[in-house]
C-alpha cells in the first residue's frame, strides 16, 4: 500500500494532530513575537488587536509550515525512519491529501489575517504575507527545496529572528527601530542552533534521503561546535545590545538553562539522546525571549 493509498486516521488521533502541530517547538515563534511587542511597548505603542492579528498571521504560516513539511518529507520518505517523533504521513497515521489539506488551511487563516492587517495599517504587510507562504512551502517543499540544499539556518534565522521582531514592531510603530535589528540577531541566533539540534539528530536518515542539511555536509562533530557557536553568539550580542539598552542584560539569567543542552550536544548524544537537548533549547529560548523582552520593555 503506498502512502497516498493509506486510510485517513482513526479518531483518536487528534492528539496526533496535536503533535503534527509541533507546538513543543512554538517558542522560536513566541519569544520573537514577545520580544517586537515589548519594543513597541516601551514606545507607548501598542494596539493589542493589532498584536492579535500579527500573531494570526505567523502561526498560520508557521504551524501550516510545520504540515506542509510533514507531508513534502513524508511523499519523498525522510520520515520513514527518523528517530525524533514519529511524523503523521512517515507514520502512516495520516495520509499526504490530509495534511496537505491542514497546512493550506492554516496558510488560509494567516493570510486572511495579512490581508486585514495590510488594510488596517499598510500596504507593505501583504508582501510580508506572501514572503511568509512561499519560504515556509519552499522549506521543504517543491522540487528544489532549499532545506535540501543546507540553507535552511540561513531561512530560520531571517524568519524566526528577524522578521518575527521587526515585522510586530513596525506594525504597532510605523517602522523598524534600530533596536528591533539588535534584538532580533540574538533569536535568530538561537532559532539556528534549536534547529542545529533537529538536524544534528537527524544526520544518519537525512544523509540516506538525499536530504543534504548543513549538518550533513559538516558532520556530527563540527555541528556541535555549530550548535555551541550559535548559542554563545546570542548571548555575546545580547549583552552588546545592553550597551544601547541596559535592560538587554536580563539575559544573562538564562545562562543557566542553556546548559543542559550544550552540555547534552558537546558530549556526543546521538538519535533519540539529543530531543533533550532539542527540548532544552526550546525552554532557552522562552527564558531568553521573556527576559529580553522584559529588559527592552523596562
Amino acid at each position: 500500500m503506498t502512502l497516498q493509498q493509506q486510510r485517513p486516521v482513526r479518531s483518536g488521533a487528534v492528539r496526533s494532530w496535536v503533535a503534527g502541530a509541533r507546538l513543543k517547538t512554538l517558542p522560536v515563534t513566541f519569544a520573537p513575537l514577545v520580544v517586537g511587542l515589548a519594543i513597541a511597548e516601551e514606545a507607548g505603542a501598542v494596539d493589542w488587536w493589532h498584536a492579535a492579528l500579527t500573531a494570526v498571521l505567523v502561526l498560520g504560516f508557521v504551524l501550516g509550515t510545520n504540515f506542509f513539511n510533514d507531508y513534502s518529507d513524508g511523499i519523498r520518505g525522510v520520515d520513514d525512519h527518523r528517530a525524533g517523533p514519529a511524523r503523521l504521513v512517515g507514520s502512516g497515521r495520516a495520509t499526504p491529501r490530509q495534511v496537505f489539506r491542514h497546512g493550506a488551511v492554516l496558510y488560509a487563516v494567516g493570510a486572511l489575517a495579512g490581508l486585514v492587517l495590510a488594510v488596517l495599517v499598510s500596504w507593505w504587510v501583504l508582501p510580508l504575507t506572501v514572503s511568509l507562504a512561499l519560504g515556509g512551502w519552499f522549506y521543504t517543499g517543491g522540487a528544489r527545496p532549499y532545506g535540501y540544499r543546507g540553507l535552511g539556518e540561513i531561512s530560520i534565522f531571517l524568519f524566526h529572528g528577524v522578521v518575527f521582531v521587526c515585522a510586530p514592531a513596525a506594525i504597532q510603530l510605523g517602522h523598524v527601530p534600530a533596536v528591533a535589528l539588535g534584538a532580533a540577531v540574538p533569536l535568530g541566533f538561537l532559532a539556528v542552533a534549536l534547529l542545529t539540534t533537529n538536524n544534528l539528530r537527524d544526520i544518519p536518515t537525512d544523509a540516506a534521503a538525499g536530504k543534504i542539511t548543513l549538518a550533513v555536509r559538516m558532520g556530527a562533530g563540527p555541528t556541535r561546535q555549530f550548535y555551541v557557536l550559535c548559542v554563545a553568539a546570542a548571548f555575546v550580542s545580547a549583552v552588546l545590545l545592553a550597551a544601547a539598552r541596559p535592560g538587554a542584560f536580563l539575559v544573562l539569567g538564562a545562562v543557566p538553562v542553556a546548559v543542559l543542552p550544550v552540555r547534552r550536544v558537546l558530549g556526543g548524544a546521538a538519535g533519540r539522546d539529543l530531543i533533550p537537548a532539542l527540548e532544552h533549547t526550546c525552554l532557552l529560548l522562552l527564558a531568553f525571549g521573556s527576559l529580553q523582552a522584559i529588559g527592552l520593555a523596562l
